[in-house]
């Protein structure tokens, strides 16, 4: 699938992903992050998370390396205005590289209406 996610922090549209990969089992989609501005990225995060009391799994300032806990703030749209909410989302990766986008636990019902490509990859697996 081609679908484009808009990616949201405090209503500021920041990037978009494909949410490419998945565990199904888990209710779990993620993907790579393009960003809108370089700005966005490891110093940004940081400054976000110190402000808005965001728990960091792990910080790298020297590699400029960066996990967030979920950010309540952070919003996910299909190209259809479809919000893609789970139980919790993070950003994770390094400047130098990529940042991801996980939304975990989000529901069987709409996790089949948005990506059943991903559903038919993993039932696949067994056949």
């Amino acid at each position: 699938m081609n679908k484009i996610y808009k990616i949201y922090l405090k209503e500021i549209f920041i990037g978009t992903s494909r949410l490419e990969k998945a565990d199904v089992p888990m209710g779990v989609v993620f993907g790579k992050i393009t960003w809108i501005d370089d700005k966005f990225g490891y110093d940004f995060f940081k400054k976000f998370c110190l402000e808005n009391k965001i728990e960091l799994v792990y910080d790298f300032p020297k590699d400029k390396m960066i996990s967030t806990m979920s950010i309540a703030q952070l919003k996910v749209t299909s190209e259809n205005g479809i919000e893609i909410m789970g139980n919790g989302n993070q950003i994770s990766g390094m400047d130098t590289q990529e940042y991801e986008i996980t939304i975990s636990g989000i529901p069987s019902t709409l996790l089949n209406k948005e990506f059943p490509h991903h559903i038919e990859q993993y039932n696949n697996l067994f056949n």
